[in-house]
């Protein structure tokens, strides 16, 4: 009989940005749930708190596949070079659950969560946002910028970060031919079509009446139930949406101290899944805002197309 690693396929970080690109990981998650996927479904992520960390365990089963993310989080690894998460991705047959591939799970990160973020902006940002706000110098701060050059014609871009040296580096990356890009200031939100936070913070980045009313954000720096990024005045005078109301009940600090201060009203949580469908209709008399956290369907959606 064959060892369960004979067959199996290793996908590695350079061959996975070839064969996913940004256009392609939008498409599929939002086909995953025009096609019917309830995130509903999706089993619950664990997290196991370590030493210097915490293990996020994330299994999923969608379509033709299975699959396991096992995603590691270092908060002192940007300091030593590294980075703040990585991951291996085990693909599987949805049947039989033999494994079929070994993927890089931390580029399948960095793909899959500015992905998830454009699929629903997509949707709800306005038809002619240019100007684009970026909280975050790191890896996801850069990927969205390319995610959301994908779905708007941005032509104006500012990095606002803690330490000038990453900001620059951050502007550097992401330079492009006919795209203003700079480093910018909280004050650059009054301005944005587009804000996207994707930092470590524990309090708001920003004072919520500097976001216009026809400004859509994205919030996705943490996963746990006391940080937050975004105030609870914002997410109470905005249309919030939320990958399921389980998760931003119990991993999304954003909106589990916006309820606990009395901003947010909890039956006012607008599933991902309706605004990618159409069955609620996006809000245009005032902010909208998408909080994610991440769930393992999203990264099995990107996944499969690797595979496939």
């Amino acid at each position: 009989m064959p060892g369960i690693l004979d067959g199996l396929r290793l996908v590695d970080r350079d061959e996975l940005a070839d064969r996913v690109g940004v256009d392609a990981a939008i498409r599929a998650i939002q086909s995953a749930l025009r096609e019917g996927f309830d995130p509903d479904d999706d089993p619950a992520r664990s997290i196991v708190e370590l030493r210097h960390g915490q293990l996020l365990l994330m299994p999923a089963d969608l379509g033709a596949y299975a699959g396991h993310k096992l995603a590691t989080v270092a908060p002192e690894n940007p300091a030593r070079g590294l980075e703040r998460i990585q991951a291996i991705y085990l693909v599987l047959d949805a049947v039989t659950l033999t494994p079929l591939a070994l993927l890089d799970g931390t580029e399948l990160t960095s793909i899959r969560t500015p992905a998830v973020s454009a699929a629903v902006l997509d949707v709800t940002a306005t038809a002619d946002a240019t100007s684009l706000v970026v909280f975050g110098t790191g890896p996801q701060g850069i990927r969205h910028v390319a995610a959301m050059r994908a779905i708007r014609p941005i032509e104006r871009v500012r990095f606002v970060g803690r330490d000038g040296a990453r900001t620059r580096l951050a502007v550097q990356a992401t330079a492009a031919a006919g795209l203003d890009v700079a480093a910018g200031t909280v004050d650059d939100v009054a301005d944005a079509d587009i804000i996207v936070c994707a930092t470590t913070a524990q309090r708001p980045l920003f004072p919520h009446e500097l976001v216009a009313d026809h400004a859509a954000v994205v919030a996705l720096g943490s996963h746990e139930p006391d940080r937050r990024e975004l105030s609870g005045e914002l997410l109470g005078r905005s249309q919030l949406v939320v990958e399921t109301e389980r998760v931003a009940r119990t991993e999304a600090g954003d909106v589990v101290m916006a309820i606990a201060e009395g901003w947010l009203d909890p039956d006012a949580l607008v599933p991902m899944a309706s605004i990618v469908t159409g069955s609620v209709p996006v809000a245009t008399d005032r902010p909208r805002v998408l909080k994610t956290c991440g769930m393992g369907w999203q990264d099995l959606a990107v996944a499969r197309l690797a595979v496939a």
